[in-house]
């Protein structure tokens, strides 16, 4: 019962900033403008985290975040409607997007 209290004491008392995701090659997002949902409905999607003003998607697949870069708001909404999520982001966002259209550019 102490060590209870204790660990929740702790996690009260930690301090909280911004939630930023890692996308590999030492490169970190800050999701302070993003809108995440965590998905319950998938056995391949776990979280879906995208920004309006950005228009940036990052998805969250068996442990590991999936950056598109230029994503309409249409196509977001088109996925988490999807009947299968995994199809979608398959098809439309890596299959589709295979031409480079949702590449995202560090300049």
């Amino acid at each position: 019962m102490v060590r209870a209290a204790a660990l929740i004491l702790s996690l009260l008392s930690a301090p909280i900033g911004p939630e930023t995701v890692d996308l590999g090659h030492s490169t970190a997002v800050d999701l302070s403008s993003f809108e995440c949902r965590d998905i319950n409905r998938s056995t391949i999607v776990q979280r879906v985290c995208y920004s309006t003003n950005q228009r940036t998607l990052l998805v969250a697949v068996r442990g590991s975040y999936q950056h598109y870069c230029g994503v309409p708001a249409e196509t977001y909404d088109a996925l988490m409607n999807a009947p299968s999520m995994g199809v979608f982001l398959n098809r439309v966002l890596r299959i589709a997007g295979a031409d480079g259209r949702y590449t995202c550019t560090t300049s």
